[in-house]
């Protein structure tokens, strides 16, 4: 009766995964992004090609593609274009994933259509917090209730967050500030920007404020020793990633 009882729900659960559709030729790459995104949560489907990619797209949509920019035949940004000129692939978000690194590269793949851009080599990590965020931006239908990044966890509905499982307690400034790196993973935001961006366009800050919040939001996220995820980009200003060069 009990085991009766608990399968629809282990459905509904199955069922409400994203799926993402990996568009990939190099195998060894496809198992470690099916293996990293299977533990996170995800519904994974792979192929090899961009003409086998438009089938595969056109019979079942995936919520999202991870998109290689070099593969055989139809390269990756080729399709990228005429999945957004398709009425029905027009808004499936895009992540690429590219060996180019270079600004003009970058540029050409969003402008191609891509929602995001991730260069080889990169962090799962990271790369599993970047679909979350095109996720929420364009799908909030998927969006988590759990913002996750490496050992970091924020939950937006007790507001809560959490570090390598023990409580983290932030002021209110310092959670929005977070939540805000959480959702843009990796990227560098000057002081203006992220004044901008979590106090306002229309509230008066100096800019240097921006260094007191981050000051307080190390002190509570690396107590204990733990790794600073907080990076200071000289000139350019802080970002949410945990490598080191």
């Amino acid at each position: 009766m009990n085991a009766a009882a608990n399968r629809p729900a282990a459905r509904r659960a199955a069922v409400d995964k994203p799926r993402l559709l990996i568009v990939e030729d190099e195998p060894a790459l496809v198992e470690l992004l099916r293996y990293n995104l299977e533990q996170s949560g995800f519904e994974v489907d792979s192929t090899d090609n961009g003409e086998r990619a438009l089938t595969v797209i056109g019979e079942t949509p995936p919520d999202l593609v991870l998109l290689d920019w070099m593969l055989p035949g139809l390269s990756g940004i080729e399709l990228c274009r005429r999945l957004r000129r398709q009425p029905d692939t027009r808004n499936l978000p895009i992540v690429m994933l590219t060996a180019r690194g270079e600004e003009h590269d970058r540029v050409r793949g969003l402008d191609a259509g891509a929602d995001d851009y991730v260069a080889k080599p990169f962090s799962p990590v990271e790369l599993i917090a970047r679909v979350r965020a095109v996720l929420r931006r364009i799908r909030p239908a998927l969006a988590e209730a759990v913002l996750i990044y490496g050992d970091l966890s924020m939950d937006l509905v007790a507001h809560r967050v959490t570090r390598d499982g023990q409580p983290i307690h932030l002021g209110p400034t310092e959670f929005r500030l977070l939540r805000h790196f959480l959702e843009h993973p990796g990227r560098v935001f000057s002081r203006e920007q992220l004044l901008d961006s979590v106090w306002g366009r229309d509230v008066y800050v100096e800019a240097r404020t921006v260094d007191v919040h981050i000051r307080r939001l190390r002190l509570a996220l690396n107590r204990d020793g733990l790794t600073d995820i907080i990076r200071t980009v000289r000139a350019a200003g802080y970002s949410l990633d945990a490598r080191r060069d």
